[in-house]
């Protein structure tokens, strides 16, 4: 199994690539855009600008629940609904991302989520 904190095969994440400030897409609408990924403890993730959609809020989405980039129109899809996006661990401070813990409930949080069949996309 992959890890949740690991690009999956297929993705079209090519090392280097910078997503920030790309549109991110759910199953069911868009969540927001990048704001940047970073790296901490190897557990690589997201951090994405909701807008007015959350509160105005940012959220932490593992790098693993991609599947797809489209770096021609900007675009990040991931696995998953909206509403399970709003549900993860609540993202609050910059210091979360560096947080082994916070991150751990993060990863163990989108590890749980029903697999989704992503070969229609």
């Amino acid at each position: 199994m992959e890890s949740i904190w690991a690009y999956p095969a297929g993705s079209g994440h090519t090392e280097g690539q910078d997503l920030t400030g790309c549109a991110v897409a759910a199953a069911d609408g868009t969540i927001g855009h990048v704001d940047r990924e970073a790296e901490h403890f190897g557990m690589r993730h997201l951090v994405v600008d909701t807008g007015v959609w959350v509160f105005g809020r940012s959220v932490l989405v593992p790098v693993g629940v991609v599947t797809g980039i489209d770096t021609g129109a900007r675009s990040v899809t991931v696995a998953c609904t909206r509403a399970e996006v709003k549900a993860a661990p609540r993202f609050r401070t910059d210091s979360e991302t560096m947080d082994r813990d916070y991150l751990a409930s993060v990863g163990d949080y989108y590890h749980r989520l029903p697999p989704r069949d992503t070969s229609a996309e």
